[in-house]
């Protein structure tokens, strides 16, 4: 069996694809590399076999119909034969040193015998014509080296959340919480970190800089004028990870507060969203957003409303909107906007 199963969803890739794969391969045979091709028009879908049939022990390739980023790491999972798993996205890649790092991590554990069921680095927000990089660390967060449970976690800082490019989950977890990710939606993302995390009982952080998230072109999701074009995808991923939410069963109180804190942020970029497309029909969109969270529970709504991102984002009149505004600068820390 595999270490370790790497979903790579491709849509059109074949500008950057290679770089993304040719940073994975360094892994070895220990590593599966799974290319989800989800309906590309262009050369990816040769450029992918290309691969599988260099390197057959490593690379394996899945054609599908465009069913969009969260059909394609859905795809992954089910294919997934390695104890864990990550996705890579196509335009991003990884560091070598810290990728073998890991990967001695996962090894060590696995020879011992240890449930590990989540595994935690850092990334590098690789923007365009940025010459210094941003690093997400949990330097101040987590434990490092180590195995450590929900009780060790120390105080995570606004805009410093563990997202997709920082977890690697046992792949049996993602299965266990049956996760599966809508088809043509963005930031779904959200959704793979959030909904497991009940299951999680063990993790381990590395600090090091393995993922490098490349920011910079105009058409990416996280682009700000993407994302209020597509503010209504956004807004069924935060109903969908309110919907999620179950106050009742999450009886690790650090567990509990860690989830919140999440919901509370994607909470206030949906709002900022909303708000700064200016419109009126998208104002009601967010006090509908509002509403929706205090009828699916009204003691999380009140927990969230009541603090600071949820007071911002609550203001009256044209004069609070404006106001709302200045959370934008930790929204702009948890995405990286363009």
């Amino acid at each position: 069996m595999k270490l370790l199963s790497i979903a790579v969803p491709c849509y059109n890739s074949e500008n950057y694809m290679r770089k993304c794969v040719d940073s994975l391969l360094v892994g070895g045979k220990e590593v599966e590399i799974i290319i989800v091709n989800d309906g590309s028009m262009d050369k990816t879908p040769e450029i992918a076999e290309e691969y599988a049939k260099k390197y057959p022990d490593i690379v394996k390739v899945i054609h599908q119909e465009n069913g969009g980023h969260g059909e394609a790491v859905n795809t992954g999972i089910r294919n997934a034969t390695g104890l864990f798993f990550k996705v890579v996205d196509s335009d991003d890649c990884v560091t070598e040193s810290a990728y073998k790092k890991i990967l001695e991590v996962i090894e060590e554990t696995t020879r011992a015998g240890t449930t590990l069921d989540m595994l935690i680095s850092n990334f590098v927000y690789d923007k365009q014509g940025v010459k210094r990089k941003k690093v997400m660390k949990y330097t101040t967060a987590l434990p490092e080296n180590r195995i450590f449970t929900w009780n060790d976690v120390k105080h995570f800082h606004k805009g410093q959340y563990m997202l997709m490019h920082s977890v690697i989950y046992r792949t049996q977890i993602l299965r266990e919480c049956n996760l599966e990710l809508p088809k043509h939606t963005f930031y779904v993302d959200n959704i793979f970190v959030f909904n497991p995390l009940p299951y999680v009982k063990n993790m381990y952080y590395l600090n090091v800089n393995f993922y490098r998230y490349y920011i910079g072109r105009e058409d990416q999701s996280v682009n700000e004028e993407v994302m209020i074009r597509r503010i209504d995808q956004q807004v069924k991923v935060n109903k969908l990870m309110i919907d999620y939410m179950d106050l009742s069963k999450l009886t690790n109180r650090k567990l509990r507060n860690y989830m919140i804190s999440y919901l509370d942020i994607i909470m206030t970029v949906s709002s900022i969203m909303l708000i700064k497309s200016g419109t009126d029909e998208n104002f009601e969109k967010k006090q509908e957003l509002w509403a929706y969270l205090k009828k699916h529970d009204r003691r999380l709504y009140w927990k969230i409303r009541s603090g600071i991102l949820g007071r911002y984002m609550n203001l009256p009149g044209k004069g609070g909107r404006q106001v709302s505004v200045v959370g934008y600068k930790i929204v702009q820390k948890f995405f990286g906007f363009n």
